[in-house]
């Protein structure tokens, strides 16, 4: 992802500036949409994997990237509290 673009997004809830999602991060988060455990802060289930995704720095929300592209929707964000094994920091 173009580093300006990066610098200049942030939820659109909080306002809270995203980095991109590390490695271990989005393995834990996968691993967990794979069980069908994970839900959209509207309450839908996330059925696909990320291949790529934004985190707030506050690291309460997750934004998906599709094709380069961030998803940046309040009604798709992903809680991370419901991610019970995930990483502390990547």
């Amino acid at each position: 992802m173009d580093k300006r673009l990066l610098d200049i997004l942030c939820c659109p809830v909080s306002k809270t500036p995203v980095r991109l999602l590390g490695r271990t991060e989005l393995d834990a988060l996968n691993g967990a949409i794979a069980t069908g455990s994970v839900m959209t802060t509207t309450g839908n289930a996330v059925a696909e994997r990320l291949a790529e995704g934004l985190i707030t720095t506050d690291r309460k929300l997750i934004y998906r990237i599709d094709d380069g592209i961030p998803v940046m929707l309040p009604e798709e964000g992903i809680g991370t509290t419901q991610l019970h094994d995930f990483p502390a920091q990547s």
